[in-house]
């Protein structure tokens, strides 16, 4: 989220070059870690999966677009009971299942944009894009949000176009959260990764494995930069094992997020 392709796409969303957001998509799809890790279990066992292995990765730029979650629908699925290590001195060995390995996520955003979240260590292969963003004047194409660059893209008068980076931490690293908040305790300002967002991500993220519809309970101050606040009603949950949810958590908002 610090890097600079989260924070470049920010900037044609708050500039309001795809109009109104409308829905968001996103995706962190494998087929398990398994394969290459040689002590998979703690991915497979309760506070693992891949909601809340990768999944904090995608809600984290999320709210960084759209701002803060206020309901979540989910389904979530466990089509294997075992998995078989694949490296490692234990190669070859099995072990159970006990969360759910792909998880399927409607989120409402407080404005009233909607977002969709895959997250699965049950894809094989795939050529989903990693997020992109649709608004009622054009669409965004956002990088991986488990890396801190990439191109941004913008699709506007019929034709997709690069952005240039406009602003982040060029060359970001593991280490910039912490230069931020050295930073923002300095200047004075909020700083980017804060604890109440991390809650709020969280607190966003359970409910769609696991947990009835409810209303998010946590509050957490955004990131500078108000994103635009789109208009739209609330969805019905849909069927699953997991139901939708409110969320009572709550992001404060810097700045109105309304069109001057």
């Amino acid at each position: 989220m610090l890097g600079t392709g989260t924070r470049t796409a920010r900037k044609p969303v708050d500039d309001w070059l795809i109009g109104t957001p409308v829905a968001t998509t996103a995706f962190m799809t494998t087929p398990g870690h398994e394969a290459w890790h040689p002590d998979p279990e703690f991915y497979y066992r309760p506070g693992g999966g891949p909601l809340l292995d990768t999944g904090p990765y995608c809600l984290s730029v999320l709210v960084h677009l759209l701002g803060p979650v206020a309901e979540v629908t989910g389904a979530a699925a466990t089509p294997r009971a075992e998995r078989v290590i694949g490296s490692g001195p234990r190669a070859g060995q099995r072990f159970p299942v006990e969360v759910a390995t792909h998880v399927t996520g409607v989120l409402e955003h407080a404005g009233g944009a909607l977002s969709t979240l895959v997250t699965s260590f049950d894809a094989h292969a795939a050529r989903l894009p990693r997020i992109e963003v649709h608004g009622t004047a054009g669409s965004l194409s956002v990088p991986d949000p488990n890396g801190f660059d990439g191109p941004v893209e913008l699709y506007a008068a019929g034709r997709w176009q690069p952005l240039p980076v406009s602003v982040g931490h060029p060359g970001a690293g593991r280490g910039t959260g912490l230069a931020d908040l050295a930073d923002a305790l300095a200047t004075g300002r909020p700083h980017l990764a804060s604890a109440e967002l991390a809650e709020h991500v969280q607190d966003a993220a359970r409910p769609a494995g696991a947990s009835p519809s409810r209303r998010t309970s946590s509050r957490s101050a955004r990131p500078p930069g108000a994103p635009p606040a789109p208009t739209g009603r609330r969805r019905r949950s849909v069927p699953g094992r997991a139901a939708g949810r409110r969320s009572g958590l709550r992001c404060a908002r810097h700045g109105s997020g309304r069109r001057p």
